[in-house]
């Protein structure tokens, strides 16, 4: 395999991991105003998320850092194309960050609640843009190459909230907030345990609806593509697995639960990587001004010296997010919420 080809799936894998990670640390930020019944309860189900919350998003970090390492082009051409809708995910993510640290400090009743707001919607925003972002990623966008280089995106905001991605944002969304709730069944018990995971069964099953729907337009818009067989089997093995998940989590399985969830975004994402292979961005002007893996990479010592880097490091990330994950193993429980404490 090219170097050029295998960063593509590294950075893809890195973008996998992040939303499959932080997708859960949304969906739990999405419960606030359905399982937070008051204050303690709202406490209890941040706590469910306030030792990796942190650690989760730095997937999205090493995924955008790898970008503009190994594919400046591609970089380059999204993040300016994309300006607007970044930007409003990066406010969100910093407002839901500093809402984390700053709603316990104790301000009074309206502080508080300002704060959950800011957690509410900055996880609500992110899955979503991200969502649309990627459907037209997969379904393709209006870009041209430059004549001293590059390529630019002809496309303003309102060019990418079209039905399809729009579908696709919508079906982020469920999956992450179904993810979540799931989570937080996981992670706590008694009541707030109850409550997650029949919610859990309502979003899930929304969930299932909008993601068949949009794994089945995104197979039809690539029935020519040379990977439609991966992409049918990718969009298969998501499908299964979400609906196993939602099947475990009406059993009260919630460990099989949150497995079958994590496969079902992965492989849903996978899909979406193989829709755009062999291209990073397929132009729907014409298809010979697609940006190709190729076209867009950066030197071969680049990418050689990356791979390096990247056997030595990755590792050792994997290994320390697995012992967080198992030193805050244990299930949380609303008593041991102190009463009146932040």
């Amino acid at each position: 395999m090219e170097l050029t080809t295998l960063w593509f799936f590294i950075v893809g894998a890195m973008l996998i991991g992040y939303f499959v990670l932080d997708g859960f640390d949304f969906g739990v930020g999405m419960s606030l105003p359905f399982l937070g019944g008051d204050d303690r309860d709202r406490r209890l189900i941040i706590n469910t998320i306030g030792p990796v919350w942190d650690l989760n998003e730095t997937w999205l970090i090493v995924a955008g850092a790898s970008l503009f390492a190994a594919f400046p082009e591609w970089y380059a051409t999204m993040f300016s194309g994309f300006y607007l809708a970044l930007l409003v995910i990066l406010v969100a993510l910093i407002l839901r960050g500093v809402s984390f640290e700053y709603r316990h400090q104790g301000k009074g009743r309206e502080w508080t609640r300002w704060f959950d707001q800011f957690i509410f919607w900055g996880s609500v925003v992110p899955p979503l843009l991200w969502g649309v972002a990627f459907a037209n990623l997969a379904q393709g966008l209006p870009i041209a190459p430059m004549e001293n280089g590059g390529w630019i995106y002809q496309g303003t905001l309102l060019t990418l909230l079209n039905p399809y991605g729009l579908l696709g944002g919508l079906t982020m969304l469920l999956i992450t907030f179904a993810h979540g709730l799931v989570f937080i069944s996981l992670k706590t018990a008694g009541d707030m345990r109850e409550g997650a995971r029949s919610l859990a069964t309502k979003v899930g099953a929304a969930a299932i609806l909008a993601g068949a729907t949009f794994l089945g337009w995104t197979i039809m818009q690539h029935v020519d593509s040379p990977t439609l067989w991966v992409i049918v089997l990718c969009s298969a093995v998501a499908a299964v697995a979400l609906i196993g998940g939602w099947v475990a989590n009406l059993v009260g399985r919630e460990g099989w639960a949150f497995t079958g969830n994590a496969i079902a975004i992965a492989f849903a994402l996978l899909a979406i990587f193989m829709a755009m292979f062999p291209n990073l961005m397929a132009s729907s002007i014409d298809p010979s001004y697609s940006m190709s893996i190729v076209g867009a990479a950066s030197s071969q010592k680049t990418l050689e010296l990356m791979t390096w880097v990247a056997v030595f490091t990755l590792p050792l990330v994997l290994a320390y997010q697995a012992w967080t994950y198992w030193i805050f193993r244990k299930r949380l429980t609303r008593e041991a919420i102190p009463v009146g404490a932040h």
